[in-house]
């Protein structure tokens, strides 16, 4: 007599370089609790190697602290730090950080009911080595297909921050003001002191905030943001 299954089968391994669609790569990540960080870039699973604090976790902790600054400012806004991001079905990125606007206010993501985000948010930040990751390729290709209408990654051991737009479907290069300050297109009043960041200089982050929102067009826009949340 045949015995009965008393067990459904494992679910395998979720491995780096594996290429999977979306909902499998969902499936084996699931099945991990203990794996903190992966990815799935164009099909392909790109899975995260241990965390150093100097290159990685201090860095992005003050480009939270910015974001945070810049959000006490500007209610209504959505942000998130290494939330999966349902981007299409071969690209499901856990980008370090996040910024986006209500769907109400022309935002183009939204919270599934399973509780993911879905679409694509316009600001993502990316805490990379250098120029040679794959923040800046694979994953740079990725969000300018799926129209991440503003782009910015810190490039540590290059002491370098690249801030892309999304201009004619291409992504181009944001160039610093004479202070060396970079400047959101989409979220007014949104101001990166580079130097300030590099060495880590909160204060200053945060003055180079207060000056770019004390303007009519940052009231403007945070007005804008509020009526798009009212019944």
């Amino acid at each position: 007599m045949a015995h009965l299954m008393t067990s459904s089968p494992s679910v395998p391994v979720l491995r780096a370089g594996d290429k999977l669609s979306r909902d499998e790569f969902e499936r084996r990540y699931a099945a991990m609790p203990d794996v903190k960080k992966a990815e799935l870039i164009e099909g392909v699973v790109y899975m995260g190697s241990p965390v150093r604090y100097e290159q990685h976790g201090r860095p992005e902790q003050a480009l939270a602290a910015w974001l945070a600054f810049y959000r006490a400012v500007t209610p209504g806004l959505g942000a998130g730090g290494n939330s999966t991001v349902r981007l299409d079905l071969d690209n499901e990125p856990q980008p370090d950080l996040l910024l986006r606007l209500p769907e109400a206010a022309g935002g183009r993501s939204r919270v599934t009911s399973d509780g993911y985000l879905e679409g694509a948010p316009e600001l993502v930040i990316e805490v990379a080595a250098s120029s040679t990751s794959y923040d800046l390729h694979q994953k740079l290709g990725a969000y300018r297909r799926n129209g991440v209408r503003e782009y910015l990654v810190h490039r540590v051991e290059d002491g370098e921050v690249d801030w892309f737009v999304l201009t004619a479907g291409a992504y181009v290069r944001q160039p610093a003001d004479a202070r060396g300050h970079l400047h959101s297109s989409v979220f007014v009043g949104l101001c990166l002191d580079v130097a300030a960041l590099l060495r880590d200089d909160l204060a200053a982050l945060r003055a180079a905030i207060d000056r770019a929102v004390a303007t009519p067009e940052h009231a403007a826009f945070v007005q804008r943001l509020a009526a798009a949340q009212r019944p």
